[in-house]
């Protein structure tokens, strides 16, 4: 039985991409292995957010040849897509295939012979308008399930180069999405993440749906008893959207809504379609209909042009609103994008203290958002045992919570008390 690893960088699009991909193989008889094991087929799904991420493809793409010289080496994704001539250049790729043609994979691989050198099958993204469907039927034994609803993004910012990795939107047809929902909660699923690209403009090219739609749809479907969004952008955050998200009992009160600067000069610089006030507002109506609501976000430090006063507005936004975590990321120039190009880049320096004093801020608010909940009796979902009896699980708005049990926890959804925190984590006791 030939052998296949599947693996995955960067986003949680493509991890399920590869899991998707590593299905197909399993379909056809291969057995799915780990990346770090011989493989006769290695499938690299590749990231291409920032230079590092490149850089990590191309020495995975190294390493597993290492492996086994024999094997073949497909990559996919969107450091693929941007450049692939630059990957067909790399010691131990044989096939190029981009994000297109993912489910055509099985078939190109065996369809390989290596008297054929280097075969590249990325062609252009930018005129695709329809989902290509990759699905998982067969999943692990676990408890949170990622869901891909909807590929590419149409906005452009200026230091990114996924519109033109993952092409213009195109959302997966809903009845595709439910189908999925329901075999995954057949599977024992309790936990679904809609997850894309772009989530907040699924159905805008399908004109008969929006996002609130079809998460309606999802909750109705039984066994699935927690919901959550990869990630969502202000503007789409209305009177109407918070409402009916209060209104939705599955639904997680826990958005990532993305922010990247707390400075409106840089997001207008950064063409962001939103402005601090605009962001100010989503938040407000978040907190109203959902009281214990975590907000987690994104934010980019260093930004060409971005100067000391610049980034202490954005500290300071991020201060007032109050987030549960930052994800802090300091400006990486992308090439190809028009940020990349400009003549006022920041020093390394600058951009790497600011990164610590950012972090610094996020550390407190995390601390002050898990203190706030001591006390409290919460559902959790609990994920796994760790050892010693201790499950780890997580509440609603996604606090990360220890608890020790003779019983076991692996998915199951238990009333549990926060007796203490510390380092990003809550620890609790199951109530009887």
């Amino acid at each position: 039985m030939k052998k296949i690893a599947s693996y995955a960088l960067g986003c949680k699009v493509n991890q399920y991409e590869s899991e998707a991909i590593a299905e197909l193989f399993a379909e056809k008889g291969y057995e799915v292995v780990s990346v770090d094991d011989e493989a006769d087929v290695y499938i690299i799904n590749t990231c291409t957010v920032t230079n590092f991420g490149d850089k990590k493809s191309r020495q995975l793409i190294r390493k597993v040849k290492r492996q086994n010289e024999n094997a073949i080496v497909a990559v996919v994704g969107c450091y693929a897509q941007t450049a692939p001539e630059e990957l067909a250049a790399v010691h131990g790729v044989n096939l190029v295939i981009g994000t297109k043609d993912k489910s055509k994979i099985v078939e190109l691989v065996e369809d390989y012979q290596a008297e054929q050198g280097v075969q590249n099958y990325v062609t252009d993204i930018m005129h695709e308008r329809v989902f290509e469907p990759l699905e998982i039927k067969k999943l692990a034994n676990r408890t949170r399930a990622y869901l891909k609803i909807q590929d590419g993004c149409s906005q452009f910012c200026s230091y990114c180069i996924i519109p033109y990795a993952r092409g213009p939107i195109r959302s997966r047809q809903p009845e595709d999405v439910i189908a999925e929902v329901k075999r995954l909660a057949e599977n024992g699923f309790k936990e679904v993440v809609l997850t894309g690209i772009h989530v907040a403009s699924y159905g805008k090219d399908l004109k008969t749906i929006t996002l609130t739609d079809i998460i309606r749809q999802v909750h109705e479907v039984e066994g699935i008893e927690r919901i959550r969004f990869s990630s969502i952008e202000p503007n789409v955050v209305t009177e109407e959207f918070a409402a009916a998200m209060a209104e939705l009992p599955k639904v997680c009160d826990h958005f990532h809504l993305s922010l990247q600067s707390g400075c409106d000069k840089t997001l207008k610089e950064m063409n962001r379609k939103y402005d601090t006030e605009k962001y100010r507002q989503a938040a407000a109506l978040l907190r109203k209909y959902l009281p214990d609501v975590a907000i987690t976000t994104d934010i980019i430090v260093g930004f060409p042009g971005e100067t000391e006063e610049d980034y202490q507005a954005s500290r300071a936004f991020a201060e007032e609103i109050g987030f549960s975590k930052i994800h802090v990321f300091p400006y990486s120039p992308k090439k190809g994008t028009p940020a990349a190009a400009r003549k006022d880049q920041l020093q390394n320096a600058v951009k790497q203290a600011r990164s610590h004093d950012l972090i610094t801020v996020s550390d407190r608010m995390t601390d002050a958002f898990l203190q706030k909940h001591v006390g409290k009796v919460m559902p959790v979902l609990f994920e796994r045992c760790i050892g010693d009896d201790v499950y780890e699980g997580h509440t609603t708005n996604y606090m990360k919570v220890h608890a020790r049990s003779t019983k076991d926890l692996s998915n199951v959804i238990a009333d549990t008390k926060i007796l203490s925190v510390a380092e990003e984590m809550a620890f609790g006791e199951v109530q009887a």
